[in-house]
């Protein structure tokens, strides 16, 4: 244990103004989790995920404008034409990378008039169009899953080694949650998703672990000292309070970043800022309020089961 941390729970609860007893809650941090979870699962069954034109197919246009340009005279250009569709820029806002639906030759010609009109010239000899079939959106996404699942089996390796597989269970049902709650509320609010949407869940899996490993590597050390007064369900609270600085800390400061990059970063960049930004609260509610009240619940499941022999397992 860390030197000058509070060794007893008495004294935890006294440093901590806001103290209250996390894990003896815990039902109740499930029920907002699953108010949570299940219009989103209710939602990805009756209407699906709003998918872009990295997963549904459509029109690439990259073309290098004769001045700097801004996305949203781009964007503004292409809702006059009746089209919609992230825009990026490069190269001092001279070069466009823009994606839509699939265009029919005359409506091209109109979006490119449009935006010689509207936005400014830009090189005809060097425009590039390329058409984005579904199937690689069907690709990306059987290669996120299998990623998803490749990383879970490591997890629970990594974590029944350096822990318990009771713990990794508990961890990965956790992170199950943090997805299911960005996937859920992306389905909900109709929010379009592209390919960095992809690259948001895999970033927010790896985030949220991170968190959960902290406060399980504090449950160790405690059960390992633990006082045969003390309750199982007292010493994994103190183990969450006396990690709770650093968890705020850590959220904090990443949501600042997120943030800013959600407002100033622009039209390609919100889909996953607004994603990670929402898997950060849920990778923090979950690692704090569900991991380890997850963990308690399954010890205690296994404390009360009888072995063969008629006496109670030891959790």
């Amino acid at each position: 244990m860390e030197k000058g941390h509070p060794a007893t729970y008495v004294e935890v609860q006294k440093i901590h103004p806001l103290y209250f007893n996390i894990v003896r809650k815990r039902y109740w941090w499930f029920g907002i989790s699953l108010l949570i979870i299940i219009p989103g699962i209710i939602s990805l069954f009756m209407q699906g995920l709003n998918l872009g034109i990295d997963f549904k197919g459509g029109t690439m246009l990259d073309m290098t404008f004769n001045k700097a340009v801004t996305q949203a005279s781009i964007t503004d250009t292409m809702k006059s034409v009746g089209l919609e569709g992230p825009v990026q820029l490069s190269n001092g806002n001279t070069n466009a990378l823009i994606r839509t639906e699939a265009m029919e030759e005359t409506k091209r010609n109109e979006l490119l008039t449009a935006l010689q009109t509207k936005v400014g010239e830009y090189d005809k000899a060097t425009l590039k169009e390329d058409k984005v079939g579904p199937a690689m959106g069907q690709e990306l996404t059987r290669n996120a899953f299998y990623a998803l699942i490749i990383a879970m089996g490591l997890m629970i390796g990594y974590i029944t080694i350096r822990f318990q597989f009771v713990f990794a269970i508990s961890a990965i049902i956790a992170l199950l949650h943090d997805v299911l709650v960005v996937v859920g509320l992306f389905s909900l609010f109709r929010w379009e998703i592209d390919s960095t949407f992809v690259a948001a869940i895999l970033t927010i899996f790896g985030y949220s672990i991170n968190d959960t490993v902290v406060i399980f590597d504090r449950i160790r050390e405690n059960q390992a000292k633990m006082r045969k007064a003390e309750s199982y369900e007292d010493m994994v609270d103190k183990s969450v309070w006396q990690t709770m600085r650093r968890s705020i800390n850590t959220v904090v400061t990443v949501l600042i970043a997120l943030l800013s990059v959600f407002i100033l970063g622009g039209e390609s960049t919100r889909v996953f800022s607004l994603a990670m930004i929402l898997g950060v609260f849920s990778g923090a509610y979950s690692s704090i309020f569900n991991a380890s009240q997850i963990l308690v619940e399954i010890k205690t499941h296994m404390k009360k089961k009888p072995r063969k022999g008629g006496k109670a397992a030891r959790a």
